[in-house]
């Protein structure tokens, strides 16, 4: 069964617009854990303006489910988290300063060398590494050179085209799924995937390992509650 991993994200930036601890974002991940999430998820970045790098280091403790640190390893400060931390996954995304979300995923030929690097020393202190790819062939045999172990499918594109187009673009992302399963890497898949959209992503895949899923699944728990939104969203991954 694919895994879902929630993350929490969108609770940071409720918190952090009162400058208190409602909702206490260490609460809600145990919260999501005892609710059936699989993993929780986190992005810090250097504004901190929703994950602080004080909550990673909290929530390393209480979780007891897989914990995944996403973020641009270009910033030194994240690395220095992560190797201090050692959560059970690192997810390396290509994120720009201040950039509002993500939108691409690595150019994994051009950044080869220094890919390998940074992973390297994830992987001398245990870490598993996964990095955030387009859904291309190309990017993804680049992705074998650096020696991660799991890819993300950066999955944007096929959101946004989910309603008029999903026979068509969910093609390169099956090519793209059985090309990393050939290689011996594991797979993952994330951004703007929903309760309309992750069904059919899921049961046309294959081999793929985990779900990261934030905005759209904290946006429907305001409606559903969180509880039966993570079993709602658990659900479609069967």
């Amino acid at each position: 069964m694919t895994k879902l991993s929630v993350n929490i994200n969108k609770i940071a930036t409720l918190r952090n617009s009162r400058g208190g601890n409602t909702p206490n974002l260490l609460q809600v991940a145990k919260d999501a854990e005892r609710f059936g999430a699989q993993g929780i998820t986190v992005h810090p970045r250097p504004d901190e303006r929703h994950i602080r790098y004080r909550d990673v280091y909290d929530l390393k403790p209480i979780l007891t489910t897989e914990f995944n640190i996403e973020g641009n390893p270009k910033e030194q400060k994240f690395v220095d988290l992560v190797l201090e931390v050692k959560p059970h996954q690192v997810t390396l995304v290509p994120d720009s300063t201040g950039q509002l979300t993500s939108d691409h995923g690595w150019d994994t030929i051009t950044h080869k060398s220094y890919l390998k690097d940074i992973i390297a020393s994830f992987k001398n202190a245990g870490i598993r590494t996964s990095i955030f790819v387009d859904a291309n062939e190309k990017m993804v045999e680049g992705a074998k050179e650096t020696g991660t172990d799991r890819i993300e499918l950066y999955t944007e594109e096929y959101a946004r085209l989910y309603a008029t187009r999903k026979e068509d673009i969910i093609q390169p992302f099956i090519k793209s799924a059985l090309l990393a399963h050939s290689l011996g890497l594991g797979i993952n898949a994330g951004h703007d995937l929903s309760i309309e959209n992750l069904a059919f992503f899921k049961n046309q895949v294959p081999h793929l390992d985990e779900v990261s899923i934030g905005h759209a699944l904290i946006s429907d728990a305001l409606y559903f509650g969180l509880e039966n939104t993570i079993q709602l969203y658990l659900r479609q991954l069967k």
